[in-house]
């Protein structure tokens, strides 16, 4: 696995406006979806998808052929059509991420977008649309939360915090759809560590900003579920790896797109 170069962040940098509004423009779609009315399909893993998911699909895909025709994609709803491996960069998406809360009426559904290059995440966008946020970063130069309004978002720096103090509590991101031995034995090994339920991405973005100090998940979940929220983390001053605190590498000949494990961990020296 390559380090990314100066030009890969150069190119980076003046791809994150356009990409932050293709991802805008994906997040105002799937809000105009009537969730009440929709109709919900199940895909050969069991896991839903919509019409929401599919018109942000849409949107992103046009985007990305305008702004950055040169640099392949992998979907989540068009996965079948990738070509593996990616030996250079590539853009790893998941229009919808949450679906299972976006379709129980809940608000933490995000729009994931990365740049990834020579197998690590060096771009990330995470939309929150019904929050009203983004966390978007670039890994060596640094990362920021945008609150959408009426008028221009309001974009603040963002920083992962320090690990708390010996006997302090951590406080841990925790997923409200989806759980597993693994995790809660990892959680339990800190003792009074305080859980903190989110869905989606948006536990990454809580990272980000120092809201929590720590996400993990060992159980299995896909390249285009953790690939944004990776490179915001990172951007941040946080780290993600493996449990026995490998890397995680992107876009390789794996054809289920699987990451077995992940631990985001918001000081990138915490054990």
């Amino acid at each position: 696995m390559n380090e990314a170069r100066p030009h890969d962040r150069d190119t980076a940098a003046t791809l994150i406006e356009p990409l932050t509004d293709i991802v805008i423009r994906a997040g105002a779609a799937i809000l105009a979806v009537n969730r009440s009315a929709m109709k919900v399909d199940g895909k050969t893993d069991g896991s839903p998808v919509t019409e929401a998911d599919l018109a942000a699909d849409r949107i992103i895909a046009e985007g990305l052929a305008q702004v950055a025709p040169d640099i392949p994609s992998l979907s989540e709803e068009r996965a079948e059509q990738a070509t593996l491996p990616y030996q250079e960069s590539f853009f790893l998406i998941d229009p919808l991420d949450g679906t299972k809360e976006f379709v129980a009426g809940r608000n933490e559904f995000t729009v994931n977008l990365a740049l990834v290059t020579h197998g690590t995440p060096l771009l990330g966008i995470v939309s929150a649309p019904a929050l009203g946020l983004i966390w978007r970063g670039i890994v060596g130069r640094g990362a920021e939360r945008l609150t959408l309004g009426k008028g221009k978002p309001l974009i603040e720096p963002v920083r992962t915090r320090l690990c708390p103090r010996r006997g302090q509590p951590w406080t841990v991101a925790v997923s409200r759809s989806h759980g597993d031995a693994r995790t809660e034995a990892f959680i339990a090994a800190r003792p009074g560590a305080v859980r903190c339920e989110l869905g989606s991405a948006v536990k990454f973005g809580r990272v980000a900003e120092g809201c929590v100090d720590i996400y993990p998940r060992l159980s299995p979940t896909s390249e285009w579920d953790v690939a944004a929220g990776h490179a915001v983390v990172t951007a941040a001053g946080g780290r993600i790896t493996d449990s026995n605190g490998a890397a995680l590498v992107f876009g390789t000949a794996r054809k289920d797109f699987i990451v077995p494990e992940f631990i985001a961990w918001g000081d990138p020296k915490a054990v």
